[in-house]
C-alpha cells in the first residue's frame, strides 16, 4: 500500500492509505500522458515549507489567489481537503530504464510514492545528500527573489526575516560583490546561527540604512515597515512574504512616498520578467541545485522525523510553539518500503 497526506478541515491532517500506483498503468485518456513515459517515484523523505504549509493547514488561503497558489502537484483544492506540499526526494523504481534507481528532487505534495514524468523532476547531483537537495525549493525561491530586482555591484542589501526563505536568499546573496549585506532578526539564537555560516545578522534596531534593496521575508507588518525605513531615497523594497488571509498594515505615510520608495511582490511561481524570456522554470531549479553545493545550506535542517509524524508537526508549526520557533526546514524520512 501507499500514503497520502491530505488536509481534511481546518488544523485536521491525515494520511490516507492507498493503493499503491505502478508506472506501467494507464493515466487515463484526460491525462494526456503516454503510459511508456510514467515512472514511479518512491519517496525517501520530504519537508515542510513552514510558511505557506501553515496557512495552508489552517484554511487561509485567499479564494480569489487559490488556483494561483496551488502547487504543482497538489490533489484537491483549497481550502480542504487538499493534498499539498512541494519539497520531496526520492528515487525511480519503476518506469524507463535510463531513469531507474537515480535521485531526483520533485515539487511533489507529501506522499509515499509518486507517478510522474521526467518533465516533473530533476535528477539530483552526487554530492549532494537527500537532506541538502529537499532545500532546493527554498534556492529556487531565493533565486527568484534574487531575479526580482537584481543587486548591482557595490550595492547594499538587507535581508529582513531569516526563515528559510530568508536565510537562502542570504546565503545565495553572499556570493554577490555586495558592499554591504545584513540579514536582521528579532530571534537571537537564529542571529547566531546565521553569524556562523559568516554572515551579518542584526537585530532591527542595529540596521543599517541607505540600502539599494530591502528583501522582506519575515511574513510580519513590523518587517515590511522596517523595510521601508531603512531602504535608501529612489530604492527598492522586494516583498517576498505570503500573508494569507491576513491584511497587514503597510506604513505609507512616512518613507514610501516623501522618498519615491517602490514596493515589488516576488513570488516563486512565476519567472520575473527580466529573465522569463530567457530562462524557464526548470532552468532556475536546475540552477538552484546547482547552488545547494555550499554546504552552508546544512544549517537550515533544524529538524527530521518520521513521516508519520506529520500531522502532529504541521499543528506544532501552526501555532505559538517552541518547535515552530526553531523550525527553518523540518524533514520527514521516510523508511524503506514504506
Amino acid at each position: 500500500m501507499a500514503w497520502q497526506y491530505w488536509t481534511e478541515a481546518h488544523r485536521q491532517g491525515r494520511w490516507t492509505e492507498v493503493s499503491t500506483p505502478h508506472a506501467g498503468a494507464d493515466p487515463g485518456t484526460e491525462s494526456g500522458v503516454d503510459a511508456g513515459q510514467m515512472m514511479r517515484v518512491r519517496t525517501t523523505s520530504s519537508a515542510v515549507s513552514k510558511g505557506t504549509e501553515t496557512l495552508v493547514h489552517t484554511g487561509r488561503v485567499p479564494p480569489r489567489v487559490a488556483d494561483l497558489m496551488a502547487a504543482p502537484h497538489q490533489m484537491g483544492d483549497f481550502p480542504h481537503p487538499v493534498s499539498y506540499g512541494y519539497l520531496a526526494v526520492g528515487v525511480v523504481d519503476e518506469g524507463p530504464a535510463a531513469w531507474t534507481g537515480t535521485r531526483v528532487f520533485g515539487l511533489l505534495p507529501h506522499h509515499s510514492h509518486h507517478l510522474v514524468t521526467p518533465d516533473d523532476v530533476h535528477p539530483i547531483p552526487e554530492s549532494i545528500s537527500d537532506h541538502r537537495a529537499l532545500l532546493a525549493g527554498a534556492a529556487e525561491t531565493g533565486l527568484n527573489i534574487l531575479w526580482q530586482s537584481p543587486p548591482h555591484y557595490g550595492d547594499r542589501v538587507a535581508i529582513i526575516g531569516a526563515g528559510m526563505i530568508g536565510t537562502a536568499t542570504a546565503l545565495l546573496a553572499s556570493h554577490l560583490p555586495l558592499d554591504r549585506l545584513e540579514i536582521i532578526e528579532t530571534n537571537p539564537e537564529r542571529r547566531t546561527l546565521l553569524t556562523s555560516l559568516g554572515l551579518t545578522a542584526l537585530t532591527p534596531e542595529d540596521a543599517g540604512d541607505d540600502c539599494d534593496i530591502a528583501i522582506h521575508t519575515s511574513g510580519g507588518e513590523g518587517g515590511l515597515a522596517r523595510a521601508l525605513e531603512i531602504t535608501g531615497d529612489d530604492g527598492t523594497v522586494v516583498e517576498a512574504s505570503w500573508y494569507g488571509d491576513t491584511e497587514p498594515r503597510v506604513a505609507l505615510g512616512a518613507d514610501f512616498h516623501a522618498r519615491r520608495l517602490s514596493i515589488v511582490a516576488s513570488q516563486v511561481g512565476r519567472v520575473p520578467a527580466g529573465h522569463r524570456a530567457r530562462r524557464t522554470r526548470s532552468d532556475r531549479l536546475r540552477a538552484a541545485l546547482t547552488a545547494l553545493h555550499d554546504d552552508r545550506f546544512d544549517a537550515l535542517i533544524t529538524g527530521v522525523s518520521g513521516w508519520q509524524d506529520l500531522p502532529w508537526l504541521m499543528d506544532e508549526l501552526s501555532s505559538d510553539t517552541a518547535t515552530a520557533a526553531a523550525t527553518l526546514c523540518h524533514v520527514l524520512d521516510y523508511e524503506e518500503g514504506s
